[in-house]
């Protein structure tokens, strides 16, 4: 099958990663405690109202108001025993929270039990600030005490999940006998595959809860076949559908995964594959990124194959230059190619990418495949200068001539006329996604700025020194070796960019300078109220001459190492912030913390 052969690359990765403590995922409350999931209304008028906050990692956190309708809110009053919402509150400026922001862009259909039941990217992952926290208001019922219709609610629900598990450990009254097996590889005389097995008694009420098992009311005995490494998990499995809680490590966690899938376990695997990205920046010649896509897609996993996805998007350059490149599946290349969030040069390079993968693969003539990967570049991104040198230099060019043509005639049309003009046309609106940008990283589009760097003991009295854009640096010690803390202000820089990469805007330019601040001295010191460090600053220093029909929607890249991206942020009134392992968390991790700062200038029409 494929999917065992994309689990033998899987495997070595995951071994691989050794933790002090597994994963707890914990769905049901424990004791008095806050548990994880729970929720909470703060620095609200009345108990019914206020900011709503996750408790989560042992901490409690906020949740960022973006895409938030009356469904989330109707799962929220829920959660907390109220009969419904009556409304979200977003914009409102609440107390200053002392957490993180653990949920964003989170997705519920209105009928989940609690809010992390919902569809979500990870826990941190957010570009949000705690001005935009979400609030809701529920509906409280009747406020007469003697209406014969008040509903008082009993909720003794903490211990439930210590009840349940005690009621698998003992196997009381248990009425399901589940067979389980697992080949060895070997056959027996008779060229039967040899088995190994256990059998584990269980509660047909609880299975049944899941039809996968198709457990009925007259099942006595079900069978149960998983590969062989995966049977010591298997009892951990069947106790969590009764508990709601289970721990997971790295040697656990791609059985768990695979047999939540089988089983239709949606929330533990959605759980479990998000500590998959966690391995993701371990592998460079990128195979065990391409097996994990093909088993995120044959195991449904959406937001697994989300966040794989995503990793590609954010490190395509280093993915073109790996062994993989070449095996990289044509759905997962049309994936990368439809996103705003591909991290490249330029758009040519794109293009210059896919057509050396169309012609490694020797697909040349397949019409169909070719002209859905050409569909998915976006040519009114690329330069005049460098579309003129398409006809000579494109292997694909003289095959599929018309194509090109039809192609460059629009970048063409988008570099000198206005886009006001071009929107009237029926054929341009289909293709609107092709006239927006990604994030370019040429020249003169970004700055690349570093951190604060130790300078050699040969350079004292300037025992640490800090190298700035302007060919000066920074100095704690001042000339006669004296500690001063505040010499040092911040890191930045000052570039300039054009105001839009068509030809109509390239003469015209507008001036940027680009700031990282390690700590709040230093946002005071240059006079703006930073919500956490580390922060960055990007602000426009010219703005007379910019038509309203162009906006930037630019980008924060932190680079790990100087290898691998792993946090984009957008500026949000020309400030980003920066996550910490300890707070707010990348999917991806760096784990010493040493970055590099890619300020990108997006310019896009409106």
């Amino acid at each position: 099958m494929a999917t065992t052969q994309n689990l033998r690359f899987l495997w070595p990765f995951l071994l691989l990663h050794v933790f002090a403590g597994a994963f707890r995922f914990d769905t049901l409350k424990q004791n008095g405690e806050p548990q994880e999931g729970d929720l909470r209304l703060s620095d609200g008028e009345s108990p019914a109202e206020g900011r709503v906050e996750v408790f989560h990692n042992g901490k409690w956190g906020t949740v960022c108001d973006d895409g938030w309708d009356m469904k989330e809110a109707q799962v929220v009053c829920r959660q907390l025993d109220f009969p419904g919402a009556k409304s979200v509150i977003t914009g409102k400026s609440y107390k200053q929270a002392s957490g993180p922001i653990w949920l964003d862009d989170i997705t519920c259909n209105g009928n989940e039990n609690s809010l992390v039941s919902c569809s979500f990217k990870g826990w941190g992952l957010t570009d949000c600030t705690h001005k935009e926290d979400v609030g809701v208001v529920c509906e409280t019922g009747s406020n007469s005490l003697t209406n014969n219709t008040t509903t008082h609610s009993m909720d003794h629900s903490i211990s439930l999940s210590n009840d349940l598990g005690q009621l698998f450990d003992t196997a009381t009254n248990c009425d399901l006998n589940i067979l389980l097996q697992s080949t060895t590889g070997n056959r027996q005389e008779d060229d039967v595959p040899e088995m190994v097995g256990t059998t584990i008694c269980a509660h047909k009420a609880i299975l049944s809860l899941f039809p996968r098992f198709k457990v009925f009311p007259e099942t006595t005995n079900i069978t149960v076949e998983v590969r062989k490494p995966c049977q010591p998990y298997f009892s951990s499995l069947i106790r969590y559908l009764y508990t709601r809680k289970i721990d997971v490590t790295f040697s656990s966690a791609l059985c768990l995964h695979q047999m939540a899938s089988s089983f239709g376990v949606k929330q533990l695997m959605e759980d479990v594959g998000r500590l998959f990205t966690q391995i993701f920046p371990d592998d460079s010649s990128f195979y065990t990124h391409v097996s994990i896509y093909q088993y995120a897609v044959e195991t449904t996993d959406t937001i697994l194959e989300e966040n794989l996805i995503q990793y590609l998007a954010w490190n395509y350059q280093n993915l073109t230059d790996s062994p993989a490149w070449n095996d990289l599946p044509v759905k997962l290349l049309q994936a990368l190619l439809a996103r705003s969030d591909l991290v490249v040069p330029d758009e040519s390079f794109v293009l210059e990418t896919l057509e050396s993968w169309i012609t490694d693969r020797a697909l040349l003539n397949s019409s169909d495949t070719v002209l859905a990967l050409l569909s998915g570049i976006r040519f009114p991104m690329i330069s005049a200068e460098k579309l003129l040198e398409l006809e000579s230099s494109s292997p694909l060019y003289q095959i599929y001539k018309n194509v090109y043509r039809e192609f460059t005639l629009k970048a063409y049309q988008f570099n000198v006329l206005l886009f006001s003009n071009l929107t009237t046309n029926p054929n341009i609106k289909k293709d609107i996604g092709n006239y927006s940008p990604r994030i370019y990283i040429s020249e003169p589009w970004s700055k690349v700025l570093r951190e604060p760097r130790k300078a050699s003991p040969n350079q004292y009295p300037y025992q640490y020194q800090y190298q700035n854009q302007f060919g000066g640096s920074y100095n704690r010690y001042d000339r006669y070796g004296n500690y001063n803390p505040n010499s040092f202000l911040n890191i930045r820089s000052g570039f300039t960019t054009p105001l839009h990469n068509s030809l109509l805007f390239r003469d015209r330019k507008t001036s940027w300078e680009a700031n990282v601040f390690t700590r709040q001295s230093d946002c005071s010191n240059r006079g703006v109220r930073c919500e956490s460090v580390p922060a960055a600053m990007l602000s426009e220093q010219s703005y007379s001459s910019r038509p309203s029909s162009i906006r930037f929607s630019n980008r924060l890249l932190l680079m790990c190492q100087n290898t691998y991206i792993f946090q984009v942020q957008s500026f949000k009134d020309n400030m980003a912030y920066i996550f910490k392992n300890d707070t707010q968390a990348s999917p991806y991790p760096c784990v010493d913390n040493k970055y590099t700062y890619v300020f990108v200038v997006r310019p896009e029409y409106v």
